[in-house]
């Protein structure tokens, strides 16, 4: 039931993903022209920060699309990392738009030029409206989902600078400080930057098969130690084959018995590591002796074989 219901969840934010993408086409269209005949590097900048999201979010659908495929023979896990070199494109890409809007910013700065402000508020408004209704759209799937976390941080981060623009614009009635147009398009660039480091960061610890956050292995050592019929545990290793997902591979030494006996201490482990440290996907191996000395991490080496020969 539980699945289905997933399923369902995951069906429903596609669908939110794919109205997200045209309206983060249009809008930038509308933006960019407006941009150029209101003169303003501002309201370019925030257009190709939409648009740059607009090709991250085909991508994260794309992505979407993939992860829900099951595991094959070859992809043992599945296709849900798909979606983590998804984020990676994404912050890719709006780091080079970054990096373009940047090097406009200071050709204006360095010849300022008259601004439409009136035009600007109406369009950047239209931005921030269209921005306002994706990140709302998009809210629920972020609470669960690295890529729509991405898709609803690059919405929410439009919203404000569109708002942020309309404000230059009212400025710009009032007084010829055309200046803060490239200043505020290097503060869209920071923005940017920001936004898309810790999606970097955590999207490199997911491919680095890192130990998830918030999870210390001296506590799962601690908490399966402690259960009656274990005599100690070793080799372990925590990762996330998806953002969604927790992995778990653990040598767990026991007194010398029949298999079956393990069952039941084996459902016991199992309740623990989902209760108490949420790994979904535990691979248990029970043995009767310690080898490699019965330390808690395992270096991968190279085996000698000379000795079995």
């Amino acid at each position: 039931m539980s699945t289905h219901h997933h399923s369902h969840e995951e069906s429903s934010w596609g669908k939110r993903l794919v109205v997200s993408m045209i309206m983060n086409l249009i809008i930038p269209a509308v933006q960019i022209y407006g941009g150029i005949i209101s003169g303003s590097m501002a309201l370019i900048s925030d257009a190709l920060h939409n648009l740059s999201d607009f090709i991250a979010l085909i991508i994260n659908y794309a992505a979407l699309l993939l992860g829900r495929h099951g595991p094959t023979y070859q992809q043992t896990f599945g296709y849900k990392r798909v979606e983590i070199f998804a984020t990676l494109i994404s912050v890719g890409l709006l780091y080079g738009t970054g990096f373009y809007i940047a090097i406009e910013a200071w050709y204006r700065f360095l010849n300022p030029q008259p601004i439409t402000g009136q035009l600007v508020i109406w369009i950047a408004l239209l931005g921030f409206a269209g921005n306002i209704i994706s990140a709302l759209m998009l809210h629920a799937g972020s609470k669960v989902n690295l890529n729509m976390k991405s898709a609803f941080l690059h919405m929410l981060s439009d919203a404000a600078t569109s708002l942020v623009v309309a404000l230059l614009g009212v400025i710009w009635l009032y007084k010829p400080w055309f200046w803060l147009d490239p200043v505020f398009s290097w503060l869209i660039v920071g923005m940017i930057l920001f936004g898309g480091w810790g999606l970097l960061k955590d999207s490199i610890l997911i491919l680095m098969n890192a130990t998830p956050p918030g999870i210390d292995l001296r506590d799962i050592q601690k908490s399966l130690e402690s259960l009656k019929g274990v005599k100690e545990i070793h080799d372990l290793h925590v990762w996330n084959p998806s953002a969604e997902n927790i992995a778990l591979a653990v040598h767990i030494t026991v007194p010398d018995q029949m298999l079956s006996s393990v069952n039941d201490l084996a459902e016991k482990v199992r309740t623990i590591l989902f209760d108490k440290f949420k790994i979904d996907h535990p691979i248990l191996q029970f043995e009767s002796n310690s080898c490699d000395n019965a330390k808690l991490l395992c270096s991968v080496v190279k085996h000698d074989h000379k000795h079995l020969h």
